[in-house]
């Protein structure tokens, strides 16, 4: 693992992890291997990753919780540009920690990457004015396989920083905003998802 260090099972959950690469930087500038099969295999990690993803969104703009249905994906998620709140929880039935959140600033500044397992729900909330966000996966999009629970649902608790707001029973952003005034930004679909206990 001689560019990378990997910290397992975050927050108690099994499977979890968050790997920093080695950055090797000079007055000129910086470099980095973003990902290497070959170190992941050393960590004991076995993925085959098949697609690649990028996202610029805009600050308070939250995705999530989003998770597929019938073709769960693994992710290797990071940030290229900016600062966002990275969150998973565990949706895998029989888990000891299903339910349980765990979240993570991913900055430019501090290149860490989110290693989020299959059965896991996924999102983010954009902290800086933009952020380019990228991740790998497991498996291909498919159409129309995308589940999702509400990123307040009050049962999973997640604790998104910056953000003000009152829950009133549903995942509408109506009400909601980061604590500099600036409004939180959720696309239709992700304020119709519903809690954990209704799945």
């Amino acid at each position: 693992m001689g560019q990378i260090k990997v910290t397992k099972d975050v927050g108690g959950i099994k499977g979890l992890c968050i790997i920093e690469p080695a950055v090797h930087g000079d007055s000129r500038g910086y470099f980095m291997e973003t990902y290497s099969k070959r170190d992941m295999e050393e960590a004991g990690f076995d993925i085959e990753f098949v697609q690649d993803n990028q996202s610029m969104s805009t600050k308070g703009v939250l995705r999530g919780l989003h998770f597929q249905i019938n073709f769960p994906q693994t992710k290797l998620v990071r940030a290229l540009r900016g600062s966002v709140f990275d969150v998973a929880v565990d949706m895998r039935p029989g888990s000891e920690t299903y339910g349980k959140w765990y979240g993570a600033e991913l900055t430019e500044e501090n290149k860490k990457q989110f290693l989020i397992p299959k059965g896991f729900a996924h999102g983010f909330l954009v902290l800086s004015d933009e952020a380019e966000f990228c991740y790998k996966c497991d498996d291909f999009y498919h159409p129309n396989d995308e589940g999702g629970i509400a990123w307040n649902d009050p049962k999973i608790g997640v604790e998104w920083p910056s953000v003000v707001g009152e829950y009133k029973g549903t995942a509408s952003a109506s009400g909601y905003a980061m604590s500099d005034g600036t409004p939180l930004n959720l696309s239709p679909k992700d304020q119709e998802w519903i809690g954990i206990d209704s799945l």
